[in-house]
């Protein structure tokens, strides 16, 4: 496999832009890392992205995530190894990611709003959004899977 072009070469200053996006997700949107992740795996799973899967996948396993999750995430309403408020950022995910298909049903809203402060499911939404836009960047320029590894984590982190 061989990438169509680099778009973090091409035009940095775009790259960038998603760069920011997805520096305040994980800096400033106080969403829990391990969630994050999942979200964005989940994201990727329905958009076909294996450049993000691979990536994200790695992530949740330097976080910390079981094998066992990261298998069952893409049939996460049939187990029982998922927090009701995983449950409700999964079922926002599809909703979100799948708006094409009409609406972001009414559902899906009311159980996200039990589970997250209006704050977080703006952030969570801005998350969603972002990951949708760098699975659409990989896979047009289809990005190769495979050699992402995940940045060590920091000891002054606190994890």
């Amino acid at each position: 496999m061989k990438s169509r072009l680099e778009p973090q070469k091409t035009s940095p200053a775009a790259y960038n832009a998603m760069l920011n996006l997805e520096m305040f997700i994980r800096k400033s949107s106080k969403l829990e890392p391990s969630l994050l992740e999942l979200v964005k795996m989940r994201a990727s799973q329905i958009n076909g992205c294996a450049y993000c899967i691979d990536m994200h996948s790695k992530d949740a396993r330097a976080e910390g995530e079981s094998e066992q999750r990261l298998y069952a995430l893409s049939a996460w309403r049939e187990t029982p190894f998922f927090t009701d408020r995983e449950q409700a950022a999964l079922a926002w995910t599809e909703a979100v990611t799948l708006v094409a298909e009409g609406h972001v049903p009414d559902e899906a809203y009311e159980e996200a709003r039990q589970r997250f402060s209006d704050e977080e499911l703006v952030n969570l939404t801005l998350a969603i959004i972002t990951i949708n836009g760098w699975n659409r960047i990989a896979i047009s320029f289809r990005m190769v899977p495979g050699e992402y590894q995940p940045a060590p984590r920091k000891a002054e982190e606190g994890r």
